[in-house]
């Protein structure tokens, strides 16, 4: 069985509770008994790309787990490279594979610099079919910020990932792929992409409300009162997906 904690959008600098709201959650996974095969944070680590709020955010998210971090469309690639992984500054796409005994899991940087929408590039794509092709056998957890889908919340639907044919195609023939996940929406949510689970990691730093409890515009359906979402992605022996969300106090 292998169990992944996937958590997104904590935002650090957007508010004086996004480091308090991180520090809760992780502080969480580091006191859980048991040891997770995975912790994936998908996307939206800076508010502002700054170079302190990524200073803040590795430490804040350094774990007794494995962890894997990518970019949203609040992240500068330049400084999230420079200033939270360690590396060179560039300005090409910050894609990552995290491989373990017992899965591989491909972060792709689905971000477009300067926009709020998102796009995973030709660069991007092949390099997926990479990590797909070398898997060895291994199941590959597919992973990005912006949903590939509509998920019916106004605000979001709008920057979404677009022009998702050629990725749909890359994933539809693939077995070993047994969840795509995604974050940016700030409200945990389930539903399908190419043939398999979507599953939409809840927002850290605030929840966004849906249209039926009142959330119809960017200005009201943003709450930062609702505890930060995580979720835990349970991959059974027989090949089951399932997902259980925990708001953390």
């Amino acid at each position: 069985m292998i169990v992944i904690a996937h958590l997104s959008d904590i935002h650090i600098g957007a508010t004086p509770e996004s480091v308090a709201r991180t520090t809760a959650v992780m502080r969480y996974l580091d006191t859980i008994p048991g040891d997770l095969d995975a912790v994936l944070v998908t996307g939206d680590i800076a508010d502002h790309g700054a170079q302190e709020e990524y200073e803040t955010a590795a430490k804040l998210l350094a774990s007794r787990h494995p962890v894997l971090v990518g970019p949203g469309n609040h992240d500068v690639r330049r400084e999230f490279r420079r200033s939270l992984l360690g590396e060179e500054p560039a300005d090409g796409p910050v894609n990552q594979v995290l491989r373990t005994s017992r899965a591989v899991y491909a972060m792709c940087d689905s971000s477009i610099p300067g926009r709020d929408d998102g796009h995973l590039d030709d660069e991007t794509l092949a390099w997926l079919e990479g990590v797909l092709d070398d898997s060895a056998g291994l199941p590959v957890f597919v992973a990005f910020h912006h949903p590939p889908v509509k998920l019916h919340t106004p605000p979001g639907d709008g920057i979404r990932m677009h022009e998702t044919g050629r990725l749909e195609a890359l994933l539809a023939g693939r077995a070993g792929v047994p969840a795509v996940l995604a974050g940016h929406a700030h409200t945990a949510a389930a539903t399908t992409f190419a043939g398999r689970p979507l599953l939409v990691g809840g927002g850290v730093v605030s929840t966004l409300t849906m249209p039926w409890e009142g959330g119809t515009s960017f200005a009201n359906c943003v709450d930062f009162t609702l505890p930060p979402l995580i979720a835990f992605h349970v991959l059974d022996d027989e090949g089951r997906m399932t997902t259980h969300f925990r708001a953390v106090p």
